[in-house]
């Protein structure tokens, strides 16, 4: 086969695409469809709560569209970390949706569920064969760690959707994956080198984050012996050699050096060319084979969350802010100690939007000349109860502690909601962040197949 098209619809699974966009896709006879269903990036609440990053509402939106698109081209669907964080409840909160779709419009299908999540007794026992290694800036893995994560999944490489692909499968709903890996699959099954369908793979998962302006939105590639050509469906877009480009730089610490599992890809030499006005080919690109390694993901309970939302504009208070702060801290610590909560028992962070609220201590701006403030404030305690005890201490304290030179007599804060505290429940963090070695890139990810 010369060429293989892969169409991708979106950055994320429920994140929506225009309809048009799709039916120029299809259009253009691509061989598949897909699109990844997850990510980190949200932070490790999903992995560690079980609950899906988007919205049953919006990810049965775009399930259904690619649904009716593929079966009617008779093509593969396929889609990758499902439900946000590829663990058990996501994966079957979207196997779930597609029967519901193929219930609700007469489809029959094969289909193929690729599982992630690894037992906690493999882990250890991978552990105890020292193949299991830390990420940067991670500490070594335990076992006491791997018995406190909510949950820990395998991220897959491409070899998983080549069997259920292989095996039949029209639809491939998979669990934690690298997220080119199933663009990779498709491309590579059909004999196309192994550079150029990694790449392809690097751009699809973003969907039509590579063209300008930026969006939510469809995006080919053409798969090719020497490269990889990108194109935006939706009119509004373009894709141009220098936003293509730039989209090297999404998600990895260098430009060039893309490690995946089973090899690096090396995009150091590559060319990006102009061949119209709105499609680019890449070429150059270079796959280096390595030893197979597969990163573990896990997240583990870090304690509960209660939250409260304010601000100010009273000029004598921000000229004092850093003093005034202080001074809050102290009453909230002093006041906690009185119902018996000392401060090893919960975590308090004031998050002030128009001075450091983004940066925090790394903000190089030190001196703030905004005539207002945004503050978050947030108590992660053992329990929830203390978490809101807390909070209410808080909250009290930031609207009512007293400054010098202070000419209101009522509340310093303006809050924006009632009630003003916000219980958040269970919040975790991410524990687990390693790659074991020596692993067959199959047998971490079971497959079962069943007709739909």
């Amino acid at each position: 086969m010369p060429e293989f098209r892969l169409l991708s619809t979106s950055g994320l699974l429920g994140y929506g695409f225009p309809e048009e966009s799709l039916k120029t896709g299809m259009a253009r006879e691509p061989h598949m469809i897909g699109v990844d269903g997850g990510s980190t990036d949200p932070g490790p609440h999903y992995l560690g709560s079980g609950k899906c990053l988007n919205s049953k509402m919006s990810m049965k939106r775009d399930i259904a569209l690619m649904l009716d698109a593929a079966l009617s081209a008779k093509i593969p669907m396929v889609i990758s970390s499902c439900g946000g964080a590829g663990g058990e409840p996501h994966l079957k909160a979207v196997v779930d949706i597609v029967r519901e779709v193929a219930h609700e419009r007469g489809y029959r299908f094969k289909l193929a569920t690729i599982h992630a999540e690894q037992s906690k007794a493999w882990v250890k026992q991978k552990l105890g064969q020292g193949e299991i290694a830390p990420l940067k800036a991670v500490p070594p893995l335990d076992g006491a760690t791997i018995d406190n994560a909510e949950r820990i999944v395998g991220m897959m490489g491409p070899e998983p959707y080549i069997e259920a692909l292989d095996n039949g499968a029209q639809v491939v709903l998979a669990g934690r994956s690298s997220d080119p890996a199933p663009w990779v699959a498709c491309a590579t099954r059909a004999q196309l080198p192994t550079a150029p369908s990694w790449f392809a793979g690097k751009v699809l998962e973003c969907g039509a984050t590579a063209p300008l302006p930026k969006g939510h939105d469809c995006l080919l590639a053409t798969v090719q012996e020497d490269g990889v050509i990108v194109e935006a469906m939706n009119p509004i877009r373009k894709c141009t050699p220098m936003s293509v480009a730039n989209h090297s730089l999404h998600e990895n610490a260098s430009p060039c050096y893309h490690i995946e599992p089973g090899g690096l890809l090396d995009t150091s030499n590559c060319k990006f060319d102009a061949v119209s006005d709105r499609a680019v080919k890449i070429s150059g690109m270079e796959w280096e084979a390595k030893p197979y390694t597969v990163k573990l993901e896990g997240a583990e309970l870090a304690g509960y969350r209660a939250i409260t939302i304010c601000g100010t504009r009273d000029p004598g208070l921000l000229s004092q802010w850093e003093s005034y702060l202080a001074s809050v801290k102290d009453n909230i610590v002093t006041k906690a100690r009185a119902f018996g909560v000392e401060p090893d028992q919960y975590k308090l962070v004031y998050r002030v939007y128009g001075r450091d609220g983004v940066m925090g201590d790394w903000e190089p701006m030190r001196e703030s000349r905004s005539h207002e403030l945004g503050i978050l404030v947030e108590v992660v305690g053992k329990t929830q109860e203390i978490a809101n005890a807390v909070l209410s201490i808080a909250r009290v304290n930031t609207l009512h502690v007293d400054f010098p030179g202070r000419l209101c007599k009522e509340g310093n804060m303006a809050f924006p909601f009632s009630p003003s505290d916000i219980e958040a429940g269970p919040c975790y963090r991410f524990s687990v962040f390693h790659v074991v070695r020596n692993v067959d890139p199959l047998s971490m990810f079971p497959i079962e197949y069943e007709m739909v």
